[in-house]
């Protein structure tokens, strides 16, 4: 059985495709905003402030997820610093 190269159809390659991202990034807010931007009733133009308070809330966001980060690789180092100074127990019921 052959097969034959249909006209305007492109072939992906493997690995061409990627997996849906779970989150959404800066760069994905910034294309949001533009699109909104582009497609925007330019006779009901949207308030400038709407757009630096979502800009605001985005960055308070994304400060958050870098804290909880930080947060987290602070706790790991506790936790292992924890357990290396902790002499082991040896069993024993008080």
């Amino acid at each position: 059985m052959a097969v034959t190269a249909i006209a305007g159809v492109r072939s992906i390659e493997p690995g061409a495709v990627k997996a849906p991202k779970k989150t959404l990034d800066q760069s994905d807010f910034l294309a949001l905003m533009s699109a909104q931007l582009k497609n925007q009733d330019p006779t009901k133009p949207v308030d400038n402030t709407e757009y630096v308070a979502q800009m605001a809330q985005f960055s308070a966001v994304s400060g958050i997820a870098e804290t909880n980060t930080a947060l987290a690789a602070v706790i790991e180092r506790l936790d292992r610093l924890i357990a290396a100074t902790t002499p082991p127990s040896t069993g024993a019921a008080s």
